[in-house]
């Protein structure tokens, strides 16, 4: 049942999925609280952290969603 690869095959588990799944509601959840909290935000300096973290947050998600499209593959 456990088989070496030479090269690791372009597939997701189910297990990965789930993973994936989870990391992307995690990521997502902290992306629409920070960018929400953006506009109620007064401070100018927590708003540049803000957003900063919004930015970082949608990049991971993107990532994540990359990985989906491409069956695995990260690029």
């Amino acid at each position: 049942m456990n088989e070496i690869y030479d090269v690791v095959p372009d597939i997701i588990s189910g297990k990965d999925l789930d993973y994936l799944s989870d990391m992307f509601n995690w990521t997502y959840g902290a992306y629409k609280s920070t960018y929400n909290a953006i506009d109620s935000v007064s401070d100018d300096e927590l708003k540049k952290i803000l957003i900063k973290a919004s930015n970082i947050f949608e990049e991971n998600m993107n990532k994540i969603l990359n990985i989906l499209s491409n069956g695995g593959e990260y690029e």
